[in-house]
């Protein structure tokens, strides 16, 4: 009806009834912490480029998990910043890697934390690709061999989700197959499924230490310009047989995490990454901004958009905020 018989304002009058009829509800156990794990002990160091976000030694991990798990953070991603790295980074599934250890570690003393773990070889590699190199190119299929082989080795350390975010063709099915001839059947895959070649991760190129050394990822990450592309990209690790699609940045991608929502009935994840994280944050280290109110937005606004999980730097921030009733 319109006007003055309809007055959308009635529905928005008190906090009371804008809480009753809210549609998107953000909580705490929809985030997901992102963990930087590197050798050592007693290594707990704060990146630079990512204020608050520390790089952890595997003795740590379990204080740092059980303060996520007390305020409401059901999981973690795990990246290795290995001490030694070659061309095929054989230490992303050494069986006493990094992350292998860490991993072990966790289950062990916080065992209803959910560990998940990226699979990928560029932290790993001296060249900082994610895969295997060829006169100077990517080989997709050998590359595939290293990263089943990574996968397999953090599932038998425990993980319960392993995600490669490589985005060479055939790795979800390439890794499903290893992982339930080996007996972990039950080990989910997390796809980076619609991963684009961004300018958003400059600082986590600098936490886990992998920036290429030559030329760039344009070759097996996406075209920022491309929607339709994504779709595929989707479906085909849906039919591969991936358990959770990831789109991967957040912020600029609304429109493809709307999408994977309407392309499948998988948990949808999005990937609030290290980028839009330092942004919020110098923003409101000069006082432009409310940095709680802002990072509630966005998180809810990846929410609405259709996205069931968010891996998210903020994520200790905004379990404290939700708790205070934020």
């Amino acid at each position: 009806m319109p006007f003055p018989v309809s007055r959308h304002r009635r529905l928005r009058a008190s906090g009371s009834i804008r809480r009753m009829v809210r549609e998107t509800e953000l909580n705490a156990s929809d985030l997901i912490y992102p963990v930087f794990v590197v050798p050592g002990l007693d290594v707990q160091m704060e990146i630079r480029a990512m204020p608050g976000c520390f790089q952890f030694s595997q003795d740590l991990l379990a204080g740092e998990a059980a303060s996520l798990m007390d305020l409401g953070i059901p999981a973690v991603l795990l990246f290795g910043v290995p001490q030694a790295k070659d061309e095929r980074g054989s230490e992303a599934y050494a069986e006493d890697g990094v992350v292998q250890r860490a991993v072990r570690v966790l289950k062990k003393e916080c065992p209803e934390m959910v560990v998940i773990t990226d699979v990928c070889l560029c932290e790993y590699t001296s060249h900082g690709h994610c895969g295997v190199v060829k006169n100077g190119q990517i080989d997709n299929d050998a590359t595939l061999t290293l990263l089943e082989r990574t996968a397999l080795s953090h599932a038998a350390a425990g993980a319960d989700i392993v995600a490669p975010s490589d985005m060479m063709d055939g790795r979800v099915g390439a890794i499903r197959e290893r992982l339930d001839e080996a007996g972990h059947e039950e080990t989910l895959i997390m796809s980076y499924a619609a991963k684009y070649c961004s300018g958003f991760y400059g600082p986590f190129r600098e936490a886990a230490g992998s920036a290429p050394q030559f030329g760039d990822r344009k070759t097996h990450q996406m075209d920022p310009a491309n929607r339709r592309e994504a779709a595929k990209e989707i479906v085909t690790d849906v039919d591969e047989g991936a358990d959770i699609v990831m789109v991967k940045p957040a912020l600029a991608y609304g429109d493809i995490i709307s999408d994977a929502r309407s392309l499948t009935d998988l948990p949808v994840a999005a990937y609030n990454v290290s980028g839009e994280f330092a942004m919020v944050k110098a923003a409101a280290e000069k006082g432009w901004i409310d940095e709680q109110r802002v990072v509630l937005e966005i998180l809810t606004g990846l929410k609405r958009a259709g996205a069931d999980l968010i891996l998210t730097y903020h994520a200790k921030d905004a379990a404290r905020w939700l708790g205070e009733g934020g």
